[in-house]
C-alpha cells in the first residue's frame, strides 16, 4: 500500500494506556494502542518474578520502565500506516525525551524506510506529543548486584557466558520468547531452573492480519525492545549489570555510504543513548553495556572456535531458529560459516552446518554482498566487510583444496588486496562502556587465544 495515502487516511496513533497484572509467580503488562479509524492493538509481556518479592508492579521504576517498553513496542504497530501524529495519553514526556524517542524510531526504522522506498526527513516523519500525567509509584529501596546475560543462542552470547563463567553464582541468563535453540543454549552453559529467566512477548494478531492484507511491514529495532525488556527483568531480579554480546562490527552500515543499518539498535551509538536515557529517567543503579563491544566478530569467532562443547548447540539462523537447525542457505548461515572458517577445518564446518555451504554456487551473490564485491551487505546481523575478507584469506593460507566460493574469490581484486593481511587478535576498541574489571577478563581471554 502507498505510504502517503496511508498517512493521509490514518493520521493519528494513540498510546492509550498500559496495565500491570501481578500474582505470586509472574507479572503481565498489557498495552492499548490505536491507529484511529483502523484498529486497537493489545500486545503483552509476561515475565516471572523473583521469589520473595511482592508488589513489584507498584514500584515507580518498574512502572516507568513498563511505559518505556510500550514506547518501543508501539513502533511495530505504528509502521502499519505510519500516522503523522503519535499521541501518548498515559504519561508525560519532556522535550528531550521526545527528541530521544524520535531519533530511535527514525534510525531504528532505517531499513524499513529503505526497503519500502520511503524518503522522509527526521523532522517530518512523526509529530510525537504527550498529554498524560507523570507516572507515580513507590520508591524501590532494594539494591542491585550481579549480571543479567541475554542469550540468543548464537556464538556471541556463548563467548560472553564463557568470559563471565567465574561469576556464575551471581549471574542469570535471559531468553526472550520460548525459542528452543536459545533455551537449550543457555541450559548447555549451565543456566537451568531459577538461573534461567524466560520472558514471553505476545504480538497482537491483528497486526499480522494487516501485514498479510498488504499494509506496510518491515524491520523494527528489536534489540531496542530487548534492551527495555532486559531493564525490566533487571529491576525484578535486582541485577546491577545487563551484559550484552554486541560487538564492534555492528557499527558498520548495511547500505554503503548511508546510516541505514540493520543492526542500528546494536550499535555503540544506541548503547550510549540507552544508558543516558535509563540513568536520567529510570534508574542509575542498572548499567547496560556490551561486554564484546571492544572486539570484532572475527575475534569473537576465534574465541568461540575453542569452545567445542557448544558447536553442536549454537544457532544463529533466523530461518531455522524455531526448528533448532541451520537452513544453510541464508546470508546469516553463510556469514557464520565464513567467519569460523578462519579457525575451523572444512570438515568441522560441514559437521556444524550439515552442508558444504562454501562449495555452493547458488550462494555466490550473498557471498559477494558479504565481502563487498557488491556495495550493500545483506539485511542481517553480520560482521564487517573487512573481517569477512580477513577470514577468507586466513582459510586460503591454511588450505590447498578450496571450496567453490573461495576459488571464485581468488579471481577478484579483493584477494590481491587482502591476501597478506592478518587478523590482529589483540585489537581493542576503546569506544565502549565496559567496566574496568570486565574489560580485564575479556583481555585475558584474548591473550589466551594467542597461545592456542
Amino acid at each position: 500500500m502507498d505510504f502517503n495515502k496511508l498517512r493521509e487516511t490514518y493520521k493519528n496513533f494513540y498510546f492509550h494506556d498500559f496495565e500491570i497484572y501481578e500474582d505470586d509467580s509472574s507479572i503481565q503488562i498489557q498495552y492499548d494502542f490505536e491507529i484511529e479509524g483502523l484498529s486497537h492493538f493489545n500486545p503483552s509481556l509476561l515475565l516471572p518474578k523473583q521469589k520473595g518479592r511482592d508488589e513489584i508492579g507498584l514500584l515507580k521504576v518498574f512502572r516507568e520502565t513498563a511505559f518505556s517498553l510500550g514506547m518501543i513496542e508501539l513502533i511495530s504497530y505504528w509502521k502499519i500506516t505510519c500516522p503523522e501524529k503519535v499521541i501518548v495519553e498515559c504519561a508525560s514526556l519532556t522535550p528531550d525525551q521526545i527528541k530521544w524517542w524520535k531519533k530511535l524510531y527514525y534510525y531504528g526504522l532505517g531499513e524499513f524506510f529503505y526497503r519500502n522506498k520511503i524518503e522522509i526527513a527526521l523532522e517530518e516523519f512523526m509529530e510525537l506529543s504527550s498529554i498524560g500525567e507523570k507516572i507515580e509509584g513507590r520508591v524501590d529501596e532494594s539494591s542491585c548486584h550481579g549480571n543479567l546475560i541475554p542469550v540468543g543462542g548464537g556464538k556471541d552470547s556463548f563467548v560472553t557466558l564463557d568470559v563471565l563463567k567465574d561469576s556464575y553464582e551471581d549471574n542469570h541468563a535471559l531468553v526472550i520468547n520460548h525459542i528452543p535453540s536459545a533455551i537449550h543454549s543457555a541450559e548447555k552453559a549451565g543456566y537451568t531452573n531459577e538461573k534461567l529467566i524466560v520472558v514471553e512477548r505476545s504480538l497482537d494478531s491483528r497486526m499480522l492480519e494487516f501485514n498479510k492484507a498488504g499494509y506496510l511491514n518491515g524491520h523494527t529495532p528489536f534489540s531496542a525492545l530487548a534492551a527495555f525488556i532486559s531493564f525490566l527483568v533487571a529491576i525484578v531480579f535486582q541485577k546491577q549489570f545487563i551484559c550484552l554480546s554486541n560487538e564492534d562490527s555492528a557499527n558498520e552500515s548495511t547500505v554503503k555510504d548511508s546510516k541505514v543499518n540493520h543492526q542500528y539498535s546494536k550499535t555503540f551509538e544506541f548503547e550510549q543513548d540507552f544508558n543516558e536515557y535509563t540513568k536520567n529517567y529510570l534508574s542509575p543503579e542498572i548499567h547496560y553495556f556490551s561486554l564484546l563491544r571492544p572486539i570484532s566478530e572475527i575475534q569473537i569467532a576465534g574465541i568461540f572456535s575453542t569452545l567445542k562443547e557448544y558447536h553442536s548447540v549454537f544457532r544463529s539462523c533466523n530461518v531455522g531458529q524455531k526448528e533448532e537447525k541451520w537452513c544453510a542457505k541464508c546470508a546469516k548461515c553463510l556469514f557464520v560459516c565464513i567467519i569460523l572458517s578462519a579457525y575451523l577445518s572444512r570438515e568441522e564446518l560441514i559437521e556444524i552446518f550439515h552442508r558444504d555451504i562454501l562449495d555452493d554456487p547458488d550462494m555466490l551473490s550473498l557471498f559477494e554482498q558479504l565481502t563487498g564485491l557488491q556495495d550493500n551487505k545483506p539485511f542481517e546481523c553480520v560482521g564487517t566487510r573487512e573481517e569477512v575478507n580477513l577470514a577468507i584469506v586466513a582459510y586460503i593460507r591454511q588450505h590447498d583444496a578450496l571450496p567453490y566460493l573461495y576459488e571464485k574469490y581468488k579471481e577478484s581484486e579483493y584477494y590481491s588486496y587482502y591476501k597478506d593481511k592478518r587478523i590482529d587478535f589483540l585489537s581493542w576498541n576503546d569506544h565502549n562502556l565496559v567496566p574496568e574489571d570486565y574489560a580485564k577478563k575479556l583481555k585475558e581471554r584474548l591473550e589466551e587465544m594467542i597461545h592456542v
